[in-house]
């Protein structure tokens, strides 16, 4: 019978101790990734789903590339996010995010198509897409109110008003962008559950007071201060879009907002 000394034993039982603190230092780091991803995932559908809409009455390929970078963005929180549950989400809650994903990839790919091959898109699978998009950010939305009860994370109250404005906003711009191009803006008005732009843009306001309601300094005030006086110049187009219809400043300030809120919402969780 074999004997392992016991320098060896020893140097077995350090290294499989190291071992285990590295995976469970992952499987933390993994887990702290999880809401930032959620969130990043909703706001990346829509980013894309707003391109979408600009590309539908352009067929740019510059825009196309808009399209493109939002699904590979939403693709990349989605990969953290199945990585990161396992110990967070029944397997079942994932398999129905991964599913619903792509449902909406597949719409996109479909409509990206129609306007290549036809030059114009396909109003009913545009609607479909549209509708996938708010079914992803529900259940988006679900799964991050889980994930926080399961994590225990106390997160900071501003943190939670930028991620909702950006999930917002980002929303909104998909709305806006859905209204203003092409045949798109003559029948299509977004999803049915969207509410209209008007209603979110008091959602917004509240979200923004939120935000500005404690006092903050250096660039986290910066960023704060960069999204209420870029909403202050947009929010009229937003609320009365007929008498205000300019796409493309509103396409440039929307966007402005979430690279802000973007800023904000890294700052504040780094003080958390």
């Amino acid at each position: 019978m074999l004997v392992t000394p016991p320098r060896i034993r020893s140097t077995l039982f350090v290294l499989l101790a190291l071992l285990t603190t590295s995976m469970a230092a992952e499987a933390q780091q993994g887990q702290t990734r999880l809401l930032p991803s959620l969130h990043e995932f909703q706001v990346s559908n829509f980013v894309a789903l707003s391109a979408y809409y600009q590309f539908s009455a352009t067929n740019a390929t510059d825009v196309l590339n808009e399209v493109v970078a939002g699904i590979n963005e939403a693709n990349a929180a989605m990969n953290i996010v199945s990585e990161a549950s396992t110990e967070v989400f029944d397997t079942e809650q994932v398999a129905a995010l991964t599913a619903e994903f792509g449902s909406f990839k597949e719409l996109m790919r479909q409509n990206i198509n129609d306007v290549r091959d036809t030059g114009y898109p396909d109003l009913r699978l545009v609607s479909q897409m549209a509708n996938q998009a708010q079914n992803l950010a529900a259940l988006s939305a679900e799964l991050y109110a889980v994930g926080r009860e399961a994590l225990g994370e106390e997160t900071n109250p501003r943190t939670e008003a930028a991620r909702s404005a950006a999930v917002l906003m980002s929303q909104m711009m998909a709305k806006y962008s859905a209204r203003s191009y092409s045949s798109v803006s003559q029948t299509f008005q977004g999803s049915d559950s969207e509410a209209a732009l008007d209603e979110q843009a008091a959602q917004f306001d509240v979200l923004v007071a939120q935000l500005t309601d404690t006092q903050a300094t250096g660039e986290l005030n910066e960023a704060i201060d960069g999204v209420a006086t870029k909403w202050q110049f947009i929010r009229s187009s937003y609320i009365n879009f007929n008498d205000d219809n300019v796409p493309f400043i509103i396409e440039r300030y929307s966007k402005g907002i979430l690279r802000e809120l973007a800023t904000a919402i890294d700052l504040l969780s780094q003080t958390a």
